[in-house]
């Protein structure tokens, strides 16, 4: 499989869910009737994504489809060996989902289809996954940042289509170079109320650094994007984007206890105990822990010393302590770690308070493209 390409795999898996889309009625709806796998197509012919290169972003995490429609992009990604997430609500759905279930059961497939509103919970089944599909959404969700944040915390990779604009209807007034979006009234783009927000170029892309994405493949399908106005048929430009979340974890690492809520996208404070585990594919002869953290002005002010101790599956190791602000870095070194599940613990000398804030806190810590914790 991985010997053709992905433009002409996904093609051919179109072709195969048409004749099965022909042979079988929905009950109380229709059939989504826009090519879904064409974005799969583009990803392939405009950003030169093989077969194979996207396996690998994918990695053995789980993808999620984001808005799945009947699901075709969803169970053509099985079909290349990934376990997919698809994702949809139901009272936006063009049949209520009906479609991706009716599909699920005529390939025998095992796709796990989820109803869920990510426009205003965007709370998804899995907490890492390998790469996100958010194809055509984007205009369809009220909150838009919201979604796409929570995405950015949950997925290493993005893959994402939306309509862009680049002058009003009346095309008096040209907005595609600035950060702007037009907000489109309730019948006024294919007299459908679920859209909303069609972004300029410029916003687009400040939409999706500010949520936490690093933009790696951009280009646009239609007209000249100069040209492009959100209500029109003729003014219709797709703008497709490929990126890396900032601060994803890394797939082989779990957070467990002792971990307070990710904060403006990018850290996380500890408690006094915290701990994470770490998959192993092979046994490491000798181990390095590494961990990353950072001790704001604030905390010393509240806690001049910070005392830190870990543990390795129950094995201590030496103990550091910490006096100044800024970065930090524990590293300590064992004689061995074996494969599998490694359980990695972390206590403090004592947590703080700043503040008003009225947690127990331990040390912040980054979450960007390195994993702050590591087992090498």
């Amino acid at each position: 499989m991985a010997g053709r390409s992905l433009d002409e795999l996904a093609s051919r898996f179109h072709d195969r869910l048409k004749a099965v889309k022909d042979r079988t009625r929905l009950e109380g709806g229709e059939w989504y009737p826009w090519r879904s796998l064409n974005s799969i197509q583009m990803l392939g012919r405009e950003m030169g994504v093989s077969v194979d290169r996207l396996s690998e972003m994918i990695g053995n995490a789980p993808v999620v489809d984001a808005g799945c429609g009947d699901g075709d992009v969803a169970f053509f990604l099985e079909t290349l060996g990934a376990r997919v997430d698809a994702v949809d609500h139901p009272s936006t759905n063009y049949n209520r989902m009906e479609g991706a279930r009716v599909l699920k059961q005529a390939l025998g497939s095992n796709v796990v289809i989820h109803v869920t509103d990510i426009d205003a919970r965007p709370v998804f089944p899995s907490s890492q996954y390998g790469m996100a599909m958010l194809l055509g959404v984007l205009y369809h969700l009220k909150n838009p940042f919201l979604a796409l944040e929570a995405l950015a915390q949950n997925s290493r990779w993005l893959y994402m289509s939306t309509r862009i604009a680049a002058v009003t209807p009346d095309r008096r007034l040209r907005f595609g170079a600035y950060p702007m979006a037009y907000l489109v009234d309730d019948r006024e783009l294919n007299d459908d109320p679920t859209n909303f927000w069609i972004f300029s170029e410029g916003g687009f892309k400040r939409l999706v650094r500010r949520a936490g994405w690093k933009e790696v493949g951009y280009f646009t399908l239609g007209r000249s994007a100069a040209d492009s106005d959100p209500v029109s048929e003729d003014g219709d430009v797709r703008a497709f984007i490929l990126a890396e979340s900032r601060f994803a974890i890394a797939e082989n690492l779990k957070l467990g206890r002792g971990w307070h809520e990710l904060e403006y996208g990018s850290s996380r404070w500890t408690e006094r105990q915290f701990s994470a585990s770490i998959d192993v594919p092979q046994t490491l002869l000798p181990a390095t822990l590494r961990f990353v953290f950072h001790i704001p002005d604030a905390l010393i002010a509240a806690r001049p010393k910070t005392l830190l101790c870990a543990r390795i599956n129950g094995l201590r190791l030496p103990a550091a302590e910490y006096s100044t602000p800024g970065e930090h870095e524990y590293s300590a070194t064992i004689a061995s770690v074996p494969e599998g599940r490694v359980e990695i613990e972390f206590e403090l000398g004592a947590a703080a308070r700043i503040g008003s804030d009225e947690r127990d806190l331990g040390v912040q810590v980054y979450f960007t493209r390195e994993a702050p914790i590591q087992l090498k």
